[in-house]
């Protein structure tokens, strides 16, 4: 497996876990709402609903782990899924990583600095 395989497996589940932060930032670049809009839409979302967003990125995160597997690997049954425990294993391992350290860096460098110039939060 190839790093460009363990992108696209998390590049979504990044996405749609950051949009708790960055769907205010799009508000805001497309002219849809005002930056104090945004703000105060950031603050809830990120205050009272990260976590949701954060278990949706997990779940859109394994739905894509499973089509890897049953399309590209060809592990359709519980047999195969034993004789390939290790590759499951370390697949799902590196991709949760990569999911994981893909989030913070998307979500608090790359969200939260377009935002300070948006002025959107400080």
């Amino acid at each position: 497996m190839n790093i460009k395989e363990i992108l696209k497996l998390s590049g979504i589940p990044v996405l749609i876990a950051s949009l708790c932060c960055l769907s205010p930032v799009i508000l805001v670049v497309f002219g849809i709402g005002t930056v104090s809009f945004a703000s105060s839409l950031a603050d809830t979302l990120y205050g009272e609903y990260k976590w949701y967003f954060r278990l949706a990125g997990l779940i859109v995160m394994a739905i894509a782990l499973v089509l890897y597997f049953r399309r590209t690997k060809n592990i359709c049954s519980l047999d195969a899924a034993k004789r390939q425990r290790n590759e499951i294993i370390n697949t799902i391992a590196l991709t949760l990583i990569v999911g994981v350290l893909g989030y913070i860096f998307f979500l608090y460098v790359v969200v939260h600095y377009i935002g300070v110039w948006l002025t959107l939060w400080k």
